[in-house]
C-alpha cells in the first residue's frame, strides 16, 4: 500500500503507489523482495506467530485486513501516552510542542494504516469473500487491546523498544504485501 492515500473522484482509495507506472512498481516490489528482512524481536515473532497460527501462513485479503486493524495500533498507543506527557510538562511550553509534533507525526500513520484497512475492505466486499464474525472482527480485535497494551508499556518503558516492534511488524508487513502481489499477477491489470 502506498504512503500517501487519496479518494478517487468516483469515491474510491488509491495510493502512492498508483501514480507508479507498471513498470515502476514492478521496481518496487522487487527491490523490497530482494532486501533482507530485519531481524525480527522476540515480541514481533511471537506476534507473526499467533497470527499465522490464527489465520494460517497463506496469504490472503482478509488476513492483511487483520494486519492492517493491528498495524494501527502502536500510532493510537503512542499518541495517547504523549497527550499523558503533555499533561504533565504543560508548563514548559517547548517540550510540550516537541511532544505535540510527534503527536501529528503518529496521528499521520495511523490514519495512513487506516486508509490500508479501508482499502482491504473494499477489495475484500468487491470480491464477496466471506468472513466470519468472530474470527474478522472480534479476534483481530482482541489482538489489538494487547498489541496496544505492549505498545504503550514499551513506548513509557523505553520508547526505542516500542519503535523497534513497530518497525519489526512494518518490514513484515511490507514483504508479505509483495509476496501476496507476486502471488496475484492478475491484479496488475486492476485499476
Amino acid at each position: 500500500m502506498g504512503e500517501n492515500e487519496a479518494s478517487n473522484d468516483d469515491g474510491g482509495i488509491r495510493g502512492a503507489m498508483g501514480n507508479l507506472t507498471p513498470p515502476e512498481r514492478k521496481q518496487e516490489q522487487t527491490k523490497t523482495l530482494s532486501a533482507q528482512r530485519r531481524r525480527y524481536g522476540v515480541l514481533a515473532r511471537l506476534l507473526f506467530s499467533s497470527l499465522d497460527a490464527v489465520y494460517g501462513k497463506e496469504r490472503s485479503l482478509s488476513k492483511f485486513k487483520v494486519l492492517e486493524l493491528v498495524a494501527r495500533v502502536p500510532y493510537q498507543s503512542w499518541e495517547q501516552v504523549a497527550y499523558i506527557a503533555i499533561t504533565h510538562v504543560s508548563d514548559r511550553v517547548a517540550m510540550a510542542r516537541r511532544i505535540h509534533d510527534r503527536v501529528l507525526e503518529s496521528r499521520s500513520q495511523q490514519d495512513n494504516e487506516q486508509w490500508h484497512l479501508l482499502i482491504l475492505e473494499e477489495l475484500i466486499a468487491e470480491r464477496g469473500i466471506d468472513e466470519t464474525y468472530l474470527r474478522y472482527t472480534v479476534l483481530p480485535q482482541v489482538i489489538a487491546f494487547i498489541y496496544y497494551q505492549v505498545s504503550a508499556l514499551l513506548y513509557v518503558v523505553r520508547p526505542s523498544l516500542s519503535y523497534r516492534l513497530n518497525a519489526d511488524f512494518e518490514d513484515h508487513a511490507e514483504h508479505e504485501y509483495m509476496e501476496l502481489v507476486l502471488e496475484h499477477p492478475e491484479w496488475e491489470e486492476e485499476v
